[in-house]
């Protein structure tokens, strides 16, 4: 019977991995991060500058030289040819990873292939391995190499040389240097450091130019990153960018969060590799890397998917809740999922950044500094009790951030268009043509539609002669967002906008004497609701 199992649950995996890998390669940006690889290496083997290169996307080469230098083989075949090999050696990584859980897990050996293959077909539905997939990107090498260091499951002499290959790579593993020193293994961190500063040095010599425009210059512009105020990026920093924290006062509450987060981490850490359990520590420390660092896209969250597992197959409820709840939330996109029943702004902000929430709770609470202190004096509690537990907390949760009057800079996905954006017909759809926009603007204010996607919403409109100024907000008490009028047509001025969602949204008219003329609430979300259906 556990053979069969274990057959159906590696069946799954590659059922879902072949459709995965398919429906990629049918896409028109397939591997787009892996192009800018090729496109990038490729330039720099015909004497152009690396971190000059910008692919047909507008994305430039953001790592390392070294990274360049690891990389330089993938120039050696077709770019068809490397796209196949890519999603493979992806597959691959999955499975050593899911192999690397089940030894953590320490479940007995008869029962250690049905939970390596469920764990292999989990990590392959959730959103960052698709995400690694759908880009090409190298994070599931990164992650591979630091977690199999961390375990300490390579031989002796060789611990710490992957993660210092890994940091050379993507600098974020450098914390895993940290984490050998906190758990008494110097001599790994030691070759850790030593490896990462021989691979810096190989750049720096094999490319010196590049290596001195990245040290000096790239690494410190993460606008070539992207905007690092979008959804998607889930670290604290992003949520913090997100919420609309004063830029003088966002360096030093971002430092000491960060500070706070990545030492209950590394102390909890150290417990768990004392108490046998290394590959709970060095999960748990690559889960502080994604809360910490400044950029954390999708594909960087693989640890977190890690952590529900382990939390998943550890004992008590109240773990194996939480671990289902995190792992629920890097399956899917909570925000989008859950936006027409997210009555309220802070709660549409929870649903929006859950990651990052379950993250930065994982390393505080879960796996980290509240565990330390707490005291095993008391007797464990039924299921029932850990049942009204978990319900308590949950309510408590979804109740702090029902009542947040979020700024308006929690809507990073708000834009207004322009003059030049008017030709556009995904943008401007209530009107087109001095005709046609002309018969509006004589009965109401305002006049608008509505257009509901899968992470946003536009709204386009056309303003009557006596709207002087147009005001949108996002949430209650949040600062207003000015719509500029556009003289699009004679006779005639149209706006057009996109939010995160309308759910709170409000837009007001006012007069040239400043008094409010239009109140749209409740006709928004109705204009929502009808366009849904």
């Amino acid at each position: 019977m556990r053979d069969r199992r274990v057959v159906l649950a590696w069946a799954a995996f590659v059922v879902v991995a072949s459709v995965s890998c398919v429906l990629v390669l049918r896409r028109e940006d397939r591997l787009s991060d892996l192009h800018i690889y090729y496109g990038a290496l490729s330039d720099l083997h015909g004497g152009r500058p690396l971190y000059g290169y910008v692919a047909d996307n507008g994305g430039p080469f953001t790592y390392p030289p070294f990274a360049a230098l690891a990389l330089g083989p993938i120039t050696a075949v077709s770019e068809g040819v490397l796209q196949g090999i890519w999603l493979l050696a992806t597959c691959a990584a999955v499975v050593a990873i899911a192999g690397s859980v089940g030894v953590a897990l320490t479940v007995r050996r008869s029962r250690r292939p049905l939970v390596v293959a469920v764990a292999a077909t989990v990590l392959m539905l959730s959103a960052p391995v698709q995400s690694n997939l759908r880009f090409g990107q190298v994070s599931i090498f990164i992650v591979l190499m630091a977690l199999l260091d961390g375990m300490g499951v390579v031989p002796p002499r060789l611990r710490g040389v992957l993660v210092g290959v890994a940091a050379a790579i993507k600098l974020t593993p450098l914390l895993f240097v940290a984490y050998f020193l906190a758990t008494g293994r110097y001599r790994d961190a030691g070759r850790a450091a030593a490896t990462f500063l021989a691979c810096a040095a190989l750049g720096a010599i094999v490319l010196p130019g590049e290596s001195w425009t990245y040290w000096t210059e790239a690494v410190r512009q993460t606008s070539r990153i992207g905007n690092l105020a979008s959804l998607g990026n889930q670290s604290l920093h992003g949520m913090l960018l997100r919420v609309g924290v004063d830029a003088a006062t966002l360096p030093l509450l971002w430092a000491a969060l960060v500070a706070l987060i990545c030492a209950a981490a590394l102390l909890r850490a150290r417990q768990l590799t004392v108490r046998g359990r290394p590959g709970h520590g060095a999960v748990l420390v690559g889960c502080a890397t994604v809360a910490a660092s400044p950029v954390s896209w999708t594909h960087h969250q693989v640890w977190p998917v890690l952590a529900a597992m382990l939390l998943i197959g550890a004992s008590g409820v109240t773990r194996r809740v939480a671990g289902a709840a995190l792992l629920g939330t890097m399956v899917v996109s909570l925000g989008a999922v859950l936006s027409p029943v997210s009555m309220r702004p802070g709660v549409q902000f929870l649903f929006e950044n859950a990651r990052t929430v379950g993250v930065c709770l994982l390393c505080l609470a879960g796996f980290g500094g509240v565990a330390v202190t707490a005291a095993r004096t008391t007797r464990r509690p039924t299921v029932g009790r850990a049942w009204w537990r978990v319900g308590i907390t949950a309510t408590v949760a979804v109740a702090f951030f029902a009542v947040q009057p979020l700024p308006a800079g929690a809507d990073p996905t708000f834009k207004a268009y322009s003059l030049d954006d008017v030709i556009n017909p995904r943008y401007f759809f209530v009107c087109r043509g001095p005709v046609e926009c002309a018969a509006y603007g004589t009965e109401a204010p305002v006049t608008f539609g509505t257009r509901a996607e899968k992470t946003k919403v536009r709204v386009n409109g056309v303003v009557a002669p006596q709207v002087a100024r147009l005001e949108y907000y996002s949430a209650p008490g949040g600062a207003p967002r000015a719509i500029p009028l556009l003289a699009a047509y004679p006779g005639s001025r149209l706006f057009s906008f996109r939010s995160a969602s309308m759910a709170q949204g409000r837009l007001v008219a006012y007069a040239a004497d400043g008094r409010p003329i239009a109140d749209y609430d409740e006709e928004l979300a109705a204009a929502l609701r009808a366009t849904a259906r």
